[in-house]
């Protein structure tokens, strides 16, 4: 993260004597990226976080990648995808490289256990529902259109609200996931003509420190697979903690759009970059106002890059046929642009109400099996002018 936050109880000096009521020292934890030259966080323990009881490998946490045949743009309807399993087991994975993987999920019950991606960093994005993701940083309530940004290490559930239909897309980083160095300035601290800043970005909102004995669970996602760590102590037992890191949201309604007198490209809705790709927000605003400008994308080939958008809410101007929940996947060494009739359809249009993410990659992904069932088979020819010759 980019801005300092404390929560709790801390000493005046970080490295230094902090006891507990009893005299007995409380148990320092230093949790930093890239080495300690990155930024980081010290928490505070009842207990040492280094006492695991027992320790055994779940599964294995390979992806099987479908080989596919002609390249071609693709179209996943992924609005039905079965819901069930908590907001681990309810990850249905539909393509990835060595760098990211892509899932959706629509779990219905809380985690029993608590989970740590210790390869890289987790972005949630809420499409539907409410809860609270519960970590040794606190509680972090979440609702529809928040990026839930979890930094690798940091332990955590999801405890989503009883009767609260839950939708989410998750981004998996094989590294770290930040603002555009470009909205910050050489302290860190956003610039003027960042879409976002601190203001929009929520930290946990409450710590809440357990000192229980018993049977705790633990799973750590790395090196591929998912090991299991039982605690005899409650993992949440933080008195205190400060830092720069620790997971927070950041609401895609908070996004502030760039626009111009005529259309402006995809990097002006850059929300995150992450190792070998970008997250974009594409959110209502209002068109370009060039007298004879055009408010659909021209067309344009992604030479280093794969396009994949997920549509979140309302009408796409530039697509035909997509729905809520779907995904268009646009790979590179073929030019893509707006459907026949949206370019032409969008002059004197004022603004647009649509709501996506877009996540860029700058290697090839590769689908899943579970991505091809999902397929809508024609949407690779709908450029076609006979496909809307009659309508």
């Amino acid at each position: 993260m980019t801005y300092y936050y404390k929560l709790g109880s801390i000493p005046h000096k970080r490295h230094t004597q902090f006891r507990q009521p009893d005299g007995s020292l409380y148990h320092e934890e230093l949790m930093g990226i890239h080495g300690f030259s990155g930024i980081q966080a010290l928490l505070y323990h009842l207990h040492p976080p280094t006492q695991v009881r027992q320790m055994e490998m779940v599964c294995r946490t390979d992806i099987v990648y479908e080989e596919v045949e002609a390249l071609r743009h693709r179209h996943l309807k992924a609005a039905n995808i079965p819901v069930g399993g908590d907001a681990l087991e309810a990850r249905l994975p539909l393509m990835g490289n060595n760098e990211v993987v892509l899932y959706v999920a629509r779990p219905d019950r809380p985690m029993s256990y608590w989970y740590k991606h210790a390869q890289g960093d987790d972005v949630l994005f809420i499409h539907d529902g409410t809860g609270t993701l519960e970590s040794q940083f606190g509680l972090l309530p979440y609702r529809p259109g928040d990026y839930v940004v979890i930094p690798t290490g940091v332990l955590w559930r999801l405890i989503p609200d009883a009767g609260s239909p839950q939708r989410m897309l998750v981004i998996e980083a094989y590294g770290h996931i930040e603002p555009p160095r470009r909205y910050l300035n050489d302290y860190g601290q956003f610039l003027e003509h960042s879409p976002y800043c601190e203001r929009d970005i929520r930290p946990p909102a409450q710590l809440l420190t357990f000192d229980q004995k018993g049977v705790f669970e633990v799973r750590v996602k790395t090196r591929g697979q998912i090991t299991r760590f039982v605690y005899d102590h409650h993992p949440l037992d933080v008195i205190g903690w400060d830092g720069h890191l620790y997971p927070f949201a950041f609401n895609i309604e908070d996004f502030e759009p760039i626009t111009g007198r005529v259309h402006q490209p995809p990097p002006v809705h850059q929300t995150f970059d992450g190792p070998g790709f970008v997250v974009c927000s594409f959110v209502p605003r209002l068109f370009d106002y060039h007298p004879l400008s055009i408010p659909a994308p021209y067309n344009h080939s992604n030479v280093d890059s794969d396009e994949v958008l997920y549509y979140v809410e309302g009408d796409f101007m530039s697509r035909r046929g997509v729905e809520r929940a779907s995904f268009t996947i646009h790979p590179n060494g073929i030019p893509h642009g707006p459907h026949p009739g949206t370019y032409e359809g969008s002059i004197g249009k004022a603004r647009t109400d649509e709501l996506a993410v877009m996540v860029d990659t700058f290697r090839p992904l590769r689908l899943t099996r579970q991505a091809l069932e999902l397929e809508d088979a024609g949407y690779a020819t709908s450029w076609l002018p006979e496909r809307y010759s009659k309508k």
